[in-house]
């Protein structure tokens, strides 16, 4: 058949020519020509250009961002800055849009009650009608990505669409080109898809005026996410947090898992060996300082496909190949590594920063900051107000920075292994004043599994206005998972059992206070957490039992505070850390209970453990007849 009939519209339309239509059959798939001719003909762009894997193209994309304004150059070669829309404080496209982002649901299928969802039909007529002409005199691009590695088992592939330069460069720093890829699928549709629109622009730079038609909607039924008005990367790059909801519900119809984890590797000192290790931790919670510790490596921070492999272990990938991180607080005394990447020479991307003399600046990066300058608001001077009296940072408190991982010098040397890294161990970690201990180790792997379950995160009064409320969010997942909370933790279940090596899993916190209100753990205190639990995956270490967990033997943390921190760890230290704090443990297993009574059909070993954890606490309160228990009173 020709090809060119599934492409009738856009021919029709005149808006693309033989050279790219050339691209588009190479690739030998009609599922492919037929989204595109679908979503160009709805979408009215003026011109459609294809880009492969060639440099040439990759450049075009990053040439156009510069020439349409969508980023300016700064001073160091080959840094840009974008800028997002704003209106005022309290209305602007720099940060995800929860609101307006829909997972679309048909009559009968599971409607999570911690996400947004919309009727699939109703969800459909409205943002179709919206995407109606939204590329108008726009130039549409069409971008193929692997999500991990080429030539991997672990990698899924996917299709954007894109009338955004700046999201197209983004995605060439942040994902692995993967027209090749594509052309390999041998006409299948196992790829996932992504049509994305700024919506009509204004200004210069130029944003989107339309925030209040902004929709990012999710449709599982086809493995498509469709998203207009918006230029913020964690809106209208598909392949970020919106491709997670679409693996998490492929992946937990199949036999592996989508998580919300970093990928770090361990080096401990004297020891010839890497362990890697995932981890999962709610925003604010320490998951970039865990990724980043010093003298150790990265091989991901955000998002990991995990599969069972021949040699009985977990392995995990990095489905992206950069880094779209958080700017603020990063400075050279906490973040060397980030600091001399986005200082120096390199492709990088800044956000929603403050530029003055085409230098970035941007909040609690410890230099002196200009009264005026360039921002997301335009002209900026000191004390400067939005529309509503509210003052206007310099910069964004989400401003953010891309970077490809290799650009860093503690890059893995197994970012791209199409095999993935060996896990040996998954860290879940929360944020509590008084309850969890710095670092704790599950019994088993389905205790495992519950530790991560039963993740908490304690807002502060700087955020909502009252302190230590606890907000619960499953594997730091709860915003993508898309699927029932009982199906997503009997796979995880599921998972483990079938590993001859299963990863140890270990429960962090590293936000613990004494009666002042002061932490208890230093910044870098966690590196010797982190070490503890790479020595105990293999054997280095004993540990102490308790009903929670296994906990660390103060011995072996005074010897790793010596040996990696030149800091002398005190008995002091370890027993206002790591003592059992029986009542509050007690009140936590009741809020996760509660939570999880809200769902149906959570699978019986959750409660098991949940009551097995209960009786222990409450036998340990009756044989000491106190309410905390210190780790030196444990055999």
């Amino acid at each position: 058949m020709d090809l060119k009939y599934y492409l009738k519209d856009i021919v029709d339309l005149n808006v693309i020519d033989q050279e790219n239509i050339k691209k588009l059959e190479a690739l030998n798939n009609h599922y492919i020509l037929e989204i595109i001719n679908e979503y160009v003909a709805l979408c009215k762009p003026s011109k459609v250009t294809v880009i492969t894997d060639s440099q040439d193209d990759i450049n075009y994309v990053r040439n156009k961002a510069l020439e349409l304004g969508e980023e300016l150059k700064l001073g160091i070669e080959g840094h840009t800055v974008h800028f997002d829309a704003f209106v005022n404080m309290s209305n602007h496209d720099q940060a995800r849009d929860k609101t307006n982002t829909k997972v679309l649901i048909s009559a009968g299928q599971y409607k999570s009650p911690w996400i947004n969802t919309i009727d699939r039909e109703e969800g459909l007529n409205e943002i179709l009608k919206i995407m109606d002409g939204c590329m108008r005199e726009h130039e549409c691009v069409v971008r193929f990505f692997c999500l991990g590695p080429k030539n991997s088992k672990f990698s899924l592939l996917a299709l954007q669409l894109t009338d955004s330069f700046y999201v197209c460069h983004s995605e060439d720093l942040l994902y692995r080109s993967g027209y090749e890829e594509f052309r390999k699928l041998d006409g299948s549709k196992k790829f996932f898809s992504f049509i994305h629109s700024s919506g009509e622009l204004t200004g210069k730079p130029p944003v989107t005026k339309n925030l209040d038609k902004r929709r990012v909607y999710i449709d599982l039924q086809e493995g498509k996410v469709l998203t207009v008005n918006n230029q913020y990367a964690g809106n209208s790059l598909g392949l970020k947090k919106l491709a997670l909801r679409l693996a998490i519900h492929k992946s937990n119809n199949e036999d592996w898992l989508a998580e919300h984890d970093f990928i770090l590797g361990v080096h401990p000192k004297g020891k010839n060996r890497v362990s890697y290790f995932c981890g999962a931790y709610p925003s604010a919670c320490g998951k970039t300082s865990t990724a980043m510790l010093p003298n150790q490596t990265i091989v991901g921070d955000d998002i990991a496909y995990l599969r069972p492999w021949n040699d009985g272990y977990a392995h995990a990938v990095n489905i992206e190949q950069g880094i779209f991180g958080i700017i603020k607080d990063v400075n050279l005394n906490d973040d060397p590594v980030i600091w001399d990447a986005i200082t120096t020479p390199r492709e990088t991307i800044f956000s929603n920063i403050l530029v003055l003399n085409g230098i970035p600046y941007w909040l609690g990066d410890g230099r002196t900051i200009p009264e005026k300058g360039m921002n997301f608001s335009t002209n900026w001077v000191k004390n400067k107000k939005d529309e509503n009296g509210k003052e206007i940072p310099h910069a964004h408190p989400n401003a953010r920075y891309t970077i490809r991982i290799e650009e860093l010098s503690n890059a893995d040397k197994n970012l791209h292994n199409p095999d993935g890294v060996p896990i040996e161990g998954i860290f879940y970690g929360g944020r509590d004043s008084d309850t969890m201990p710095p670092i704790l180790e599950s019994f088993n792997w389905n205790h495992g599994v519950f530790l991560g379950a039963s993740i908490e995160s304690e807002t502060t009064s700087a955020t909502i206005g009252k302190e230590g409320v606890r907000d619960a969010s499953p594997m730091a997942n709860l915003d993508f998972i898309v699927v029932p909370l009982g199906k997503y933790l009997e796979n995880h279940k599921n998972f483990g059992e079938r590993l001859e090596h299963p990863p140890k899993v270990f429960a962090t916190n590293y936000f613990l206070k004494n009666e002042d209100g002061k932490y208890l753990n230093g910044m870098l205190d966690k590196l010797c957490w982190v070490l503890w639990a790479e020595g105990r995956a293999h054997g280095d270490y004993g540990a102490i039992e308790t009903p929670i967990g296994y906990i660390p033997k103060y011995e072996d943390l005074k010897i790793l505070f010596e040996e990696n921190l030149n800091k002398t760890y005190t008995k002091e230290n370890y027993e206002q850390q790591f003592s059992i704090r029986i009542s509050k443990l007690i009140a936590k297993l009741n809020r996760i209970e509660n939570m999880y009574k809200k769902e149906d059909n959570v699978p019986q070993f959750f409660w098991n453990i949940s009551e097995e954890l209960n009786n222990k606490l409450n036998k340990l309160a009756s044989e000491k007849g106190i309410d905390i228990v210190s780790p030196f009173q444990f055999k």
